[in-house]
């Protein structure tokens, strides 16, 4: 399976809140940094993480582009409300070991009605 692929498998399980599917997609040591938080290393931590960000808002992921760069997708995406954001993927031997989204947190949170940070 190609890089592009994977992510493609990846955007369809994160939009089914499939989390056991997401989590076939990593690999055992993987890590996850969402820029907005500290990143995550291990499937068990992003699994969780996933669980609770599933919980606390309806999110769909719309893919724009996804560009393929040897063992590197990059996502391009979008969700209905407006929200905007990349991810970088690099895939080995069709598992994700690291994993890098860029998106604006603050308009996520004001998009769904959730509490912002305190200061």
């Amino acid at each position: 399976m190609s890089p592009k692929q994977t992510v493609q498998k990846w955007v369809d399980a994160f939009n089914r809140v499939d989390l056991d599917a997401l989590m076939e997609l990593y690999a055992d040591d993987a890590v996850n940094h969402q820029v907005v938080f500290e990143p995550l290393r291990g499937k068990e931590k992003i699994r969780l993480m996933f669980a609770g960000e599933f919980a606390k808002a309806k999110m769909v992921c719309i893919v724009e582009n996804i560009f393929e760069d040897g063992e590197w997708a990059i996502l391009e995406w979008k969700d209905p409300l407006g929200l905007r954001g990349c991810g970088f993927f690099h895939i080995v031997n069709d598992k994700i070991v690291f994993q890098r989204g860029y998106w604006d947190q603050l308009s996520f949170l004001r998009q769904h009605e959730l509490p912002l940070p305190k200061k």
